[in-house]
């Protein structure tokens, strides 16, 4: 176990482990209106597909204001651009492609799976960052795989929902971690 000595990385890690735990929270909700009412091509359907890069994008928001220390700034400013770029594209696609949609979503999360990456390998001494290193490349595989399904003639949305979930378990078991942490303090 990782223990955090500064009082700021301490701070760091309590913020961190609270923003996980609410990401881990939304991720799982989300999952589940995804499911419960598919992702149908109408406003509703469009505005659940916009919400979670923009969620990414006020989680990047949050992280950036409340991480005084080991917060790679860069990374999380990228992130926060790309994750807008990635609901723009979904907000303009959502209503007409599903591949399109899955394109844009599979490039997204490769992009914020490297970005995810890089942030948690500058944040190693936190702790609780080896499910977000996991997470992160993870991220880029299923990116991988979404844009390979868009040329499919049995492309659908619906597994977005379960990328969505093993993000949020991941967010789940870094908070834990970040937890111990903080106690151990």
């Amino acid at each position: 176990m990782t223990t955090v000595t500064d009082t700021n990385a301490g701070r760091t890690a309590t913020a961190l482990r609270n923003l996980y735990l609410v990401r881990f929270g939304f991720a799982l909700a989300w999952a589940a209106l995804l499911l419960l009412t598919g992702p149908a091509s109408g406003p509703g359907g469009v505005a659940l597909l916009v919400i979670y890069p923009l969620f990414d994008v006020a989680a990047a928001v949050i992280d950036l204001r409340f991480s005084k220390t080991a917060r790679p700034a860069a990374a999380l400013y990228v992130n926060l651009a790309l994750s807008l770029l990635a609901a723009i594209g979904l907000a303009a696609t959502a209503a007409s492609s599903v591949p399109a949609t899955l394109r844009i979503w599979g490039a997204w999360a490769i992009t914020a799976g490297i970005v995810q990456l890089i942030v948690a390998v500058g944040r190693r001494r936190l702790g609780g960052q080896w499910a977000m290193i996991l997470s992160g490349a993870i991220s880029t595989i299923a990116g991988t795989g979404f844009i390979l399904q868009a040329g499919t003639p049995t492309a659908s949305l619906t597994s977005l929902a379960g990328y969505a979930t093993v993000g949020g378990v991941f967010f789940l078991i870094s908070a834990l971690r970040l937890h111990r942490t903080v106690t151990s303090i």
